[in-house]
């Protein structure tokens, strides 16, 4: 069977607490890209899900003094609940304590197995839990995990190993033959330059951990929790064997930040080399938000929590920001008074107010809706097209918005108050359809909204193909302002 339909994932989000700030963007970025090839009429797969083995998530269910399964079942409800409230349209949700996984899990290893690229041998070095990783002196910082800001522990333990070092060559090999495996360019750059200097052969079971998979060739061992997670893209499929697989494999996105970027471009296509599977066609890096120029921190207290902001605002306000504030790929910077600034710059003063002043006026015109285009939209949707096409979403979003404000033009220029008759009827007709195609192409951004503009017009949600002019048909049922005045104190 052919592969036949859009697979995009995020990472799966280690449960060692509720979701914060960065979570929501990888997830919103990534449901923005689903949406939109949905939009295109493509059959989409969006995994998304929750890693929930490992030393870390031990040391966390210990502090809330609660067993390790019920701590994980309590904090991945949580996140299917945020992501719930956050609009996102996710196909699927895996875990990694489900049976599903686990088999995978085991598949993988034994495989890998038979290949003779897994041996046992002892490991020492610095570790540190927060990465749920060894750190290379090169790594460290000040005898620190340059991430995490804690102090690396040495250890030396019995553990099986995965010959990752045998795949250096064609690792190398495989990017220059796929020089968009890894997006943006310079992300690629930073992993291709470590790859040359060398791989060392990957630790992948431990042996005093017993919060995970047993290691399928030793009871003794627990798999370790990066082995294990990342199996995820093909388990939720049903196994590299399944009629699921066949269709949505190689997937086409994973969606990852910057920190996991070299278990996902390193790691996970030698893992995959190794077992006789293609890598995904890209893994897609983004970089992280930070608040008010300080990166996000417990210990600091500036940890923005998604659900708090919708709570103040908006959903698609939220979703709108986070998308039109950073470039993708580049660190964001989180302000609330920017997102206001936004709220009321850009959705309330453009196309709320756009589609407020174009509903009054069809509501009170009586005459017949007709005429031509003042503008041949296509070019511009060929050009938004091809940025979303290429995860340029906030250059896509930048297109839309002067769709928007080239309407608001329009109405100034054209002054409809003061026209009549054939002439006001060839107004309407174009502020009708305008708004019904900035609906379908705000759709992946704002569904919210996007839903909102169509029940407006009286008509059902379209797709791409529709954003074109075509006879107007709407039945106008105006419902207030679509987004509200922020007021600042």
């Amino acid at each position: 069977m052919a592969k036949k339909g859009f697979y995009i994932t995020t990472p799966l989000y280690y449960l060692n607490g509720p979701p914060h700030l960065g979570h929501a963007y990888t997830t919103v970025i990534a449901d923005v890209i689903a949406r939109w090839h949905r939009l295109k009429g493509e059959k989409v797969l969006f995994l998304t899900g929750t890693d929930e083995h490992g030393e870390k998530v031990l040391e966390a269910a210990q502090v809330m003094d609660k067993g390790a399964r019920q701590f994980v079942d309590e904090l991945s409800a949580i996140f299917k609940n945020a992501w719930d409230t956050l609009d996102i349209s996710y196909d699927d949700f895996i875990r990694t304590t489900e049976a599903r996984h686990k088999r995978t899990v085991k598949d993988f290893i034994l495989a890998a197995d038979r290949k003779g690229d897994v041996y046992k041998g002892n490991y020492k070095g610095f570790y540190c839990v927060g990465c749920e990783s060894f750190k290379t002196e090169s790594e460290m910082v000040n005898g620190e995990c340059p991430d995490h800001k804690r102090r690396l522990e040495m250890r030396m333990e019995e553990s099986y190993f995965f010959r990752l070092s045998k795949y250096q060559d064609r690792l190398l090999k495989f990017y220059k033959q796929n020089p968009g495996f890894i997006s943006p360019a310079y992300r690629a750059d930073e992993i291709k330059n470590r790859v040359k200097g060398g791989l060392k052969d990957l630790s992948i079971s431990r042996e005093n951990l017993r919060w995970g998979i047993t290691f399928p060739l030793d009871k003794e061992h627990t798999t370790y929790v990066w082995f294990d997670a990342l199996t995820n893209y093909i388990s939720a499929l049903g196994g590299r064997k399944s009629a699921k697989f066949k269709r949505f494999w190689p997937a086409d996105v994973h969606l990852v930040g910057k920190e996991i970027n070299w278990f996902h471009s390193v790691i996970w296509p030698a893992m995959l080399f190794s077992v006789g599977v293609k890598p995904p066609n890209k893994v897609l890096v983004h970089g992280w938000w930070l608040v008010e120029g300080q990166k996000m921190s417990k210990t600091v207290g500036n940890v923005v929590d998604p659900l708090q902001v919708v709570g103040k605002y908006s959903v698609d306000s939220f979703r709108y920001y986070l998308v039109r504030d950073a470039a993708f790929g580049e660190d964001g910077d989180f302000s609330e008074k920017k997102l206001v600034e936004r709220i009321n710059g850009e959705l309330v003063a453009d196309l709320g107010n756009l589609v407020y002043r174009a509903l009054t006026l069809a509501e009170k015109y009586k005459g017949k809706v007709a005429g031509r285009p003042f503008e041949n939209l296509a070019p511009k949707i060929k050009s938004i097209e091809r940025n979303m096409d290429g995860n340029r979403l906030n250059q896509a979003m930048d297109e839309v918005w002067q769709i928007i404000r080239d309407t608001n033009k329009y109405i100034s220029r054209t002054e409809p108050w003061k026209s009549e008759g054939k002439n006001l009827g060839n107004i309407i007709y174009n502020l009708m359809e305008r708004i019904r195609i900035i609906a379908i192409l705000i759709e992946p951004f704002m569904p919210s909204t996007s839903r909102r503009i169509f029940d407006q017009l009286g008509v059902k949600p379209q797709r791409l193909k529709d954003a074109k002019y075509r006879p107007f048909k709407s039945r106008i049922k105006k419902n207030g302002y679509l987004f509200v005045k922020v007021e600042v104190k």
